[in-house]
């Protein structure tokens, strides 16, 4: 049995991972990182509170086989870009760190559609760039998924995400071939694809998988 690190484990994707690993055989153990109070207990269930001024301290702790990462925060909820890039670039970069040094089978990120190091949009650009620099680290698998706008209920509301959602229930049919990629995906449709990912057989190397892939259509 593995033992899975998550971080984020109070966020959208990032709780419904921590069901479904609490709940999958696979994993003898689950420590789950988190800067906010986590209402769940379970055998195999480790707590580590951690903020991002005492990540330096923890990480030297830990040890895991898969590392799934579910951060992220918009710049309006993080208060400023540099906030911003604290918690979707620099926290991501120091687990990333960690497990490359000890030895981890791979690592799982939630990135966004669109990521990309040469994009004028701050936080495209931004996924991008932690995707790209991850990607440089000595990590025997990296596997970056790339959601487009998440379904589900949120333990913090973003504003106007309830509406779009609506929106793009209806527009989802529309968007054929290429396209399907930005499709509105469910939270736990990424959840689910990330574990079934991290069970897979795959090559070394990084591996994107988009919303065509984590939706198994």
């Amino acid at each position: 049995m593995r033992t899975a690190i998550l971080a984020g484990a109070t966020g959208l994707i990032g709780s419904y991972l921590l069901q479904r690993l609490l709940a999958d055989s696979r994993y003898g153990k689950v420590i789950a990182l988190s800067r906010r109070a986590i209402h769940a207990s379970h055998p195999k269930l480790e707590v580590q509170a951690v903020s991002l001024d005492t990540l330096k301290d923890v990480a030297p702790t830990l040890r895991g086989d898969d590392w799934f990462c579910a951060l992220g925060t918009t710049i309006k909820q993080a208060g400023s870009q540099e906030a911003f890039l604290r918690v979707d670039y620099e926290y991501p970069m120091a687990l990333g760190e960690q497990a490359a040094a000890t030895g981890a089978k791979q690592f799982l990120i939630v990135s966004a559609a669109g990521a990309s190091p040469t994009s004028k949009i701050f936080y495209s650009r931004v996924k991008g760039e932690v995707e790209r620099d991850l990607g440089k680290l000595e990590l025997p698998r990296l596997h970056i998924f790339r959601p487009s706008l998440l379904l589900g209920e949120r333990e913090k509301h973003r504003s106007g995400e309830k509406a779009w959602g609506v929106l793009m229930r209806g527009v989802n049919p529309l968007l054929l071939g290429s396209l399907r990629k930005y499709r509105a995906i469910h939270g736990d449709t990424v959840a689910e694809a990330m574990i079934r990912v991290a069970n897979g057989t795959f090559e070394p190397g990084v591996h994107i998988h988009d919303g065509i892939g984590m939706s198994g259509r």
